[in-house]
């Protein structure tokens, strides 16, 4: 199995930290999406190890290359040592006999933060393997919210204060989205921001509420290149985006603040030319103006990986505020997944 090592720049984090352990509040280390597993180096190798790098080694849906999910990197146990306790995303392999089947816990902020140590609990490999396997989707999920909330965090601090002013006068709504983007045009119910690059972009309208049948695949693409024909023409006659090959569009129902939200990705591309990318949309109900609010990010990158700027888009998406909401929440981890109490485990390494 192909095996992740750690950059030589992570030397000099050892610097730091190796004289004097884990005493005091550290930041933790590591880029946005790359994780640790700590394993047996035989465990790894086997058939439990692989099935936990297939999951993580996954291509991330919705992008027009092959991309994985995350970065993975991997030490065992005997080398987990005080410089990689401080990484960002880990996961501990637990494989012992006293357990009677597969179980998740995981704890935040306890050598570094932002941080989260999620321990996956076996009896046996083949548990382990079988757990892992029918729990792919949840362990994805778990670290790209964590990662999309950090980013909400980043946003909170520092955003682009002239768009989210569009928008509120536009839509009487709030968003955060990246400073970067300093462009803009606004059409009838809909606003357009880009960066200079015109690599990240964001797409905002509205319309009238109808019935639920607006909740659907079909639905949704038809009213998105309906808008997106009127309001991004490409350079010349005939040209403007629209909604690539609608079979590799995937859309889900999910919950913003614990009301009906309609998630969407795929890909777009500009009728007539060979531009194109990868796009998420969000899809929420106004109540109180009996509307349809739409807020989608895509990126036009080409010849570059996209995962990491289409996830960022992603993250600012869920900071919209409705008219009738006051302020943000985090994006949920999976509540199949339970947190551990280890306040005293933390408190023995602070000393």
């Amino acid at each position: 199995m192909k095996k992740y090592f750690f950059y030589l720049s992570m030397a000099l984090v050892a610097l730091v930290v190796a004289s004097c352990g884990l005493k005091g509040n550290h930041t933790s280390s590591g880029r946005p999406y790359e994780l640790l597993v700590v394993v047996d180096a035989g465990v790894w190798d086997r058939a439990a190890g692989r099935a936990l790098h297939d999951v993580l080694d996954s291509d991330m849906p919705g992008l027009p290359q092959s991309e994985p999910s995350f970065r993975i990197m991997y030490t065992s146990p005997k080398d987990y040592d005080s410089t990689l306790k401080l990484i960002r995303n880990i996961i501990i392999v637990d494989i012992k006999d006293i357990y009677t089947k597969g179980t998740f816990k995981y704890a935040k902020d306890v050598y570094a933060s932002p941080q989260l140590i999620l321990t996956i609990q076996a009896p046996d490999d083949a548990s382990f393997e079988k757990f892992v396997e029918e729990n792919k989707q949840p362990i994805i999920d778990f670290f790209t919210r964590a990662e999309m909330n950090r980013q909400v965090k980043l946003l909170e601090k520092k955003h682009n204060e002239t768009l989210s002013a569009k928008v509120q006068s536009m839509f009487d709504c709030d968003i955060w989205m990246p400073v970067e983007m300093e462009s803009y045009k606004q059409g009838e119910n809909f606003l357009w921001a880009s960066s200079n690059l015109n690599d990240l972009n964001f797409v905002m309208y509205a319309y009238p509420f109808r019935d639920h049948d607006t909740f659907t695949k079909e639905y949704f693409i038809h009213k998105r290149d309906s808008v997106m024909k009127v309001n991004l023409p490409g350079a010349r006659e005939g040209m403007y985006m629209e909604t690539a090959d609608s079979m590799f569009v995937e859309t889900r129902n999910s919950a913003v603040k614990g009301d009906y939200a309609f998630e969407a990705r795929g890909l777009w591309e500009m009728k007539n030319d060979a531009m194109g990318g990868p796009f998420v949309s969000h899809v929420r109900v106004d109540r109180d103006n009996a509307r349809v609010i739409v807020v989608e990010g895509f990126v036009y990158n080409p010849g570059k990986l996209k995962r990491d700027q289409i996830r960022k888009l992603n993250a600012a998406l869920y900071t919209l505020k409705l008219p009738s909401e006051k302020e943000v929440s985090e994006i949920p981890v999976d509540n199949s997944i339970s947190e551990e109490q280890i306040k005293q485990e933390a408190e023995q390494n602070k000393q």
